[in-house]
């Protein structure tokens, strides 16, 4: 009885009701358009609160993913740096015979320094090599003996692009030939083995680094595709009033290319973190010797962040667009 009074009422039909019952009955439906609309807010609410959260989750792997790759290129742009420092680091030393005319010696050294592959030339005399080998065992030696046994040197370091151990070779062999030449010496074994590891360690970290490249496009596509996948019945619906598949994928597009900016910042703030602690720690690097190697990796990780975006987002529209109404769900 009572819903047929509500129903009456609604529909605007004329029919006599007693004043307590017409009230009772306005009230019913205040009450039930007041639930409605609290229902209807608490549902907004939830799909804003939702809609941030998957924004959020986007952005936080964006920053993420390109983060991690940026710092992976950073070291492998830095690797070089560390390994020419060890690579010059390396000594070829020059023992001179005491017969040897001063006149010779610097014309040894200017032919040297004249050397291409020739990072520094030094020149060491007997007197100096004396007070620098006292210090490292603790004792003057020359006291004991009588004399310095010592022979006058000359120290030569290399550029690491030109330093291998065939030029090594060859030039000591050269500078053999000399008559007022003793001996050449370098560590032979620890050149070998340097080059040789400088390649595997190049190798493995440029592998490493495009497979860290490939798992953050997956990574990124997959967080837009599930934040694409919300909306898939937003977009389902768009279409069929009529809307062009530009149109609809022009804003997804837009605010994930917001989304790639914001993260690709953040990241980007990361390594600078991260280049100032190496700076900090291995000032022999130089890092901010060549900030052109440190621009090109932060320019690489903002265009992969926005490249990744916008394929990722084309595609997981399209493919929303092209399925059938009944499919989308």
């Amino acid at each position: 009885m009572f819903f047929k009074c509500v129903k009456l009422r609604l529909l605007g039909k004329e029919k006599k009701f007693p004043a307590y019952k017409v009230l009772f009955i306005d009230g019913f439906l205040i009450l039930q358009i007041q639930t409605c609309s609290m229902k209807q807010l608490t549902e907004e609410k939830f799909n804003k609160r939702r809609l941030i959260s998957t924004y959020f989750s986007v952005v936080v792997s964006i920053a993420l993913v390109l983060f991690l790759t940026g710092v992976l290129g950073l070291l492998l742009v830095n690797s070089k740096k560390v390994a020419d420092h060890f690579k010059e680091q390396i000594v070829m030393t020059i023992y001179v015979k005491d017969s040897a005319k001063e006149v010779e010696l610097k014309q040894l050294q200017k032919t040297l320094r004249l050397n291409s592959a020739t990072k520094k030339v030094n020149y060491v005399s007997k007197e100096d090599a004396s007070i620098r080998h006292a210090n490292e065992i603790g004792e003057d030696f020359i006291e004991f003996l009588g004399y310095n046994p010592l022979l006058n040197s000359i120290d030569v370091y290399f550029k690491a692009p030109f330093l291998n151990p065939v030029m090594v070779s060859k030039l000591s062999k050269d500078i053999s030939l000399y008559s007022y030449v003793n001996e050449v010496v370098y560590d032979r074994p620890l050149l070998e083995l340097l080059d040789q590891n400088i390649k595997k360690i190049t190798f493995w970290m440029l592998l490493a680094s495009s497979l860290f490249i490939i798992i953050a496009v997956l990574l990124i596509n997959s967080s837009i595709r599930l934040s694409i996948y919300s909306k898939r019945l937003i977009i389902k619906t768009m279409q069929l009033v009529g809307a062009t598949k530009k149109f609809i994928r022009r804003p997804f597009i837009k605010i994930h290319l917001m989304m790639s900016t914001l993260g690709s910042i953040i990241a980007m703030s990361g390594m600078v973190l991260v280049i100032y602690e190496m700076q900090k720690r291995f000032p022999e690097l130089q890092i901010f010797e060549n900030p052109l190697e440190q621009v090109l990796v932060f320019v690489g990780v903002f265009l992969l962040g926005l490249g990744m975006t916008i394929i990722s987002t084309f595609f997981a529209t399209q493919r929303y667009l092209n399925l059938k109404s009944d499919a989308v769900n």
